[in-house]
């Protein structure tokens, strides 16, 4: 009697069963660690935005603060690519105001969407989704 080789069809299906349960957990870790990716990315670029505008202040006694991306421009900046299709930057007030203040505004978009708003102002403060800190809860 010669003994056959290969897989049976319900060892083959417990396989595919297997892999899809593997993949139903990873996948939306995945998504959620991308995510966090995009954050961090538009937080670094945040604080460089934020020293900038500390040089600029040093410079013009007064913050870079035109308004949208003008702001982000006259510093010297351009948004990066891996943050600009995810987050809508804006540095306010559109005016200079006595004393200096300004607040940075990053508006998550897309994939992103269900993020949170995230603020650095003049004094270092950071919040997300309202909550001090940088951790979107």
């Amino acid at each position: 009697m010669k003994r056959q080789r290969g897989f049976t069809l319900i060892e083959l299906m417990i396989a595919v069963a297997v892999i899809a349960i593997i993949a139903a957990v990873a996948f939306p870790s995945y998504q959620e660690y991308l995510k966090k990716g995009r954050r961090a990315s538009a937080q670094t670029f945040m604080m460089e935005i934020a020293n900038k505008e500390s040089q600029y202040l040093l410079d013009a006694r007064n913050y870079a603060v035109t308004g949208d991306a003008t702001a982000i421009t006259t510093l010297g900046l351009t948004v990066p690519s891996d943050v600009s299709p995810y987050y809508d930057l804006k540095v306010d007030p559109a005016t200079p105001t006595s004393p200096p203040t300004y607040t940075i505004t990053a508006t998550p978009k897309g994939s992103q969407a269900s993020d949170g708003v995230l603020t650095l102002d003049h004094q270092g403060a950071k919040t997300c989704k309202g909550n001090p800190g940088w951790e979107c809860r």
